[in-house]
C-alpha cells in the first residue's frame, strides 16, 4: 500500500529493527505507558518520542508535517491505526476539549458523530465523508498521560468489529510515550524519528536513486 507524503524524496523502509525491552513490573495493568514509568517487555519499534509495538503482518508508516515525522500508521487485516502524541499539561488532561474539537470538525465536512464508552474510557464513533468512496466508519481515542495525550485513531473493519479491533487497541495498550523533559506548549505534536539503521536504509536508497515529486513515504513493514 503506498502513502504520499509532501517530501520530495525516496523513504521505503523493510524490516526495520524491533527492540526488546525489559523494565520493572509496570504499576498499571494496562497502557499506553510513560517511558518514566515500569513497563512490560515487548518488541516495540523506537521511533523517539514513541516505542511502537509490532506483530506479525503488520506495516508501519511514517506521517510528516513538514519535514518533520509527526506519527505513525499501522496497517493490519484491512484496518488502520493512527497515533499521534502531544505535550499536555502537567496536571490536567486535554482530551475532554480535543473531543470537542473532533466532534466539530467531524460535523463540519458533513460526518456524524456520536460519544460511547470503549476500552479507554469516551470516545467518539464517527461516520465522516471519503473523496470517491462511501462515508467511513472511525473510531476516536484519547488518552491522557502524565504531560502527554495520545490520540488514536481506529479505521477499517476494525472500526465496526470488535474482533479485528482488539489487535489494534492491544497496540494502543503497548505504546510507550517518550515526553521528554524539554518544554513545550499544549497539543504541541512530540516528534517521532525513524530508527538509526532505518534512516541508513533510507539515505543509500535516496543516494542511488533520482529524486521525483511523487514517491513512497517511509515504511517499516514487519512479517514473520
Amino acid at each position: 500500500m503506498k502513502d504520499v507524503f509532501r517530501r520530495r524524496r525516496s523513504a521505503e523502509v523493510e524490516a526495520a529493527p524491533a527492540v526488546s525491552e525489559d523494565r520493572p513490573a509496570p504499576a498499571r495493568t494496562s497502557g499506553p505507558w510513560d517511558a518514566q514509568e515500569g513497563y512490560p517487555e515487548a518488541e516495540r519499534v523506537d521511533l523517539g518520542g514513541l516505542h511502537l509495538p509490532i506483530g506479525p503482518g503488520f506495516e508501519v508508516q511514517l506521517s510528516l508535517a513538514g519535514d518533520q515525522i509527526d506519527g505513525a500508521l499501522v496497517l493490519v487485516n484491512e484496518s488502520a491505526l493512527q497515533v499521534h502524541a502531544f505535550a499536555a499539561p502537567k496536571r490536567s488532561g486535554i482530551w475532554d476539549e480535543v473531543r470537542t474539537e473532533l466532534s466539530r470538525e467531524v460535523v463540519a465536512v458533513g460526518g456524524t458523530v456520536q460519544e460511547q464508552e470503549g476500552p479507554f474510557g469516551t470516545e467518539l464513533a464517527a461516520v465522516v465523508p471519503t473523496q470517491g468512496q462511501e462515508p467511513q466508519p472511525v473510531r476516536y481515542i484519547g488518552i491522557d498521560g502524565p504531560r502527554w495525550f495520545l490520540r488514536a485513531v481506529i479505521s477499517g473493519r476494525a472500526a465496526v468489529d470488535a474482533a479485528v479491533a482488539e489487535t489494534l487497541e492491544n497496540v494502543v495498550r503497548d505504546i510507550v510515550v517518550v515526553r521528554g523533559e524539554e518544554p513545550m506548549a499544549p497539543k504541541d505534536p512530540i516528534q517521532l524519528r525513524l530508527p538509526a539503521e532505518a534512516r541508513q536504509a533510507m539515505e543509500e536508497q535516496a543516494a542511488q536513486q533520482p529524486k521525483y515529486p511523487f514517491e513512497r513515504g517511509p515504511e517499516i513493514t514487519e512479517t514473520r
